[in-house]
């Protein structure tokens, strides 16, 4: 079934290249800003006459004839508003059809997609020397906020994790390793802190070099496959990987281990790389390095940027590995679109990766690549969000210390509940509000991290939204509201009216996260159609309606339920019954 506005938009298209003459318009139906609007606006008018060189309102209304000559039953009145827009009115039968068809069917809400894809995303990517730290939190959650809402719509989804595990750093941490065994100590408890571990490591590296030196050949020996410095290399990771699947969990992320495509994956290609690259005349030397330098590339002074794809010394690139794993999504794994969610730091290294890759056919002609850049999560005093020290925050405590504060808020506002049940609402509220609070904001800026505002049950956050879905629920359970049939059969107050046509424009938002990969268009629309349920509750009694009514808004209710639950669910995020 088409939403809506697809639906709209192919109509009013046909017309309105019959009445231009000119073939394949787009007549750009958007969503009303105002319900003096209508329900939906025509804007393509006035750039097409414009071209024409015609008035636009004389446009207008050859469209509106031959919208009026169809008769659809989708509209029920239009009208030309301003320098030529065309404002569309929707017929409620039409709208109550729709509604009943999906109350039958409540997964029908959010339909799949007419032509589902092949789509791997790229996103959380640790590095895997440390513990996940806050800088971490916005790919992780970003990204699967896409794969939940890709995967909905029906498309083939190839999640992956591509983890640092491969490069000098690791030298490091298997020379420290090793003398740490050779000690006999206890290295699962030694490995419990990776950031401890981590620092100690470095600190002998930085301090001893002796230890460096070992470090060092620890690198030539472990990418070189000795047996030995491969067993201390997979100790590690395996350390590692279970920190990080701990993360994952706790956020109900739906990443796991089989999604792991970690660098050391693509070691045995990049060779390969560099010969391709060769072989169509890309590299040039450049101080020792082979570099790949492409014209739309230049520096402020106007010197052409290199892409390094091997050091002088031999030793390849984040820019290498990469470049492999673009030959290897596109060509092995013949995916149709791949999403990079990395932050926006990374915009330039991605620019370049792509042209490298289509220009020497890493890439098919039809992959689309896509960098999905997000901000920086900042502190108070407007700069990254650090411990007072100046240490990144590791992520599993920020998490601990949401929980902590969900806690004492579920407390203070149900004293009454056993604290099994505190708990339980602590946890879900506390990583629901660490995760919406990412997710709601525009993912290309940066923003301030805000303790008091993401645990608010004011505004548009996790909290208040949780309540409305919860308050719904507490309705449907009393005694009265179980119903044999739902069916809305009424939309005679204007509220009614406006909690069905939100609802029904879920879909719209969810083909717009899924093309444009903006979270936060679903959190604008949850919060919207969290305030149009409150409107119509303080505006329609349900259960001290008289039946036909009552039942028609149960209905609207339970269509209102399903709706906050599964648009919360493409976030990641669970919903409750208490609170």
């Amino acid at each position: 079934m088409q939403t809506l506005k697809q639906h709209l938009n192919t109509l009013v298209s046909r017309c309105l290249s019959e009445a231009s003459g000119i073939a394949d318009c787009n007549a750009n139906v958007i969503t009303a800003s105002k319900p003096e609007f209508g329900d939906y606006q025509v804007n393509g008018v006035m750039s097409l006459a414009k071209q024409l060189k015609i008035a636009p309102r004389e446009l207008a209304q050859s469209v509106i004839v031959r919208l009026l000559a169809i008769n659809d039953p989708m509209i029920e009145r239009m009208e030309i508003a301003g320098p030529g827009f065309i404002n569309i009115h929707l017929q409620n039968a039409q709208l109550l059809a729709r509604a009943d068809a999906i109350l039958q069917q409540p997964a029908d809400l959010i339909p799949a997609a007419r032509n589902p894809k092949t789509i791997v995303v790229d996103y959380s990517s640790p590095n895997l020397a440390k513990e996940m730290h806050v800088g971490h939190l916005r790919g992780t959650i970003i990204g699967d906020c896409l794969v939940r809402v890709l995967e909905r719509q029906g498309h083939r989804i190839i999640r992956q994790n591509h983890v640092g595990d491969w490069g000098t750093q690791f030298g490091m941490l298997i020379a420290h390793l090793r003398e740490i065994g050779s000690q006999q100590v206890d290295l699962p408890t030694q490995l419990e802190d990776l950031e401890t571990f981590y620092r100690a490591a470095k600190n002998r590296f930085d301090t001893d070099e002796v230890f460096a030196e070992t470090a060092r050949q620890s690198v030539v020996k472990l990418q070189g496959g000795d047996p030995e410095y491969l067993a201390a290399w997979r100790q590690f990771i395996d350390e590692s990987l279970q920190h990080s699947q701990a993360i994952y969990d706790k956020l109900n992320v739906t990443l796991s281990r089989k999604d792991l495509k970690a660098e050391s994956f693509y070691n045995k290609d990049l060779s390969t790389i560099v010969d391709e690259l060769e072989e169509k005349s890309l590299l040039s030397i450049s101080e020792g390095a082979r570099c790949v330098f492409l014209p739309e590339f230049t520096g402020k002074d106007g010197e052409p940027l290199p892409v390094i794809i091997q050091k002088s010394d031999g030793g390849y690139l984040y820019a290498t590995t990469d470049l492999a794993a673009v030959r290897y999504r596109s060509h092995t794994l013949k995916v149709d679109r791949c999403l990079y969610v990395v932050d926006a730091r990374q915009s330039l290294h991605f620019q370049q990766i792509f042209a490298v890759a289509r220009a020497a056919d890493f890439a098919s002609p039809t992959i689309a690549l896509e960098h999905i850049a997000y901000g920086m999560m900042l502190g108070s005093d407007g700069k990254p969000f650090k411990t007072r020290s100046g240490d990144n925050i590791k992520l599993v405590d920020l998490l601990d210390e949401a929980i902590r504060r969900a806690h004492r808020l579920v407390t203070a506002k149900n004293p009454g509940l056993d604290e099994a049940a505190r708990l339980t609402i602590a946890e879900t509220v506390g990583i629901a509000a660490v995760k919406y609070a990412e997710l709601s904001k525009n993912r290309t800026s940066d923003y301030i991290f805000d303790w008091s505002t993401m645990l608010s049950f004011e505004g548009n956050t996790a909290p208040y939204l949780m309540y409305a879905y919860a308050r719904i629920k507490s309705i449907l359970v009393k005694p009265g509201a179980t119903l044999k049939k739902y069916q809305i059969t009424s939309l005679s107050e204007k509220a009614e009216r406006d909690l069905l046509l939100k609802i029904l424009q879920l879909p719209e938002i969810v083909e717009a996260v899924a093309t444009d990969c903006y979270p936060n268009q679903l959190c604008n629309y949850l919060y919207e159609l969290a305030g149009s349920f409150m409107r119509f509750y303080e505006a329609c009694p349900i259960l001290k309606a008289a039946q036909e009514i009552r039942e028609s808004r149960l209905a609207l209710a339970t269509l209102t339920a399903a709706a906050l639950s599964q648009s919360l669910d493409l976030l990641g995020i669970e919903t409750l019954e208490q609170m």
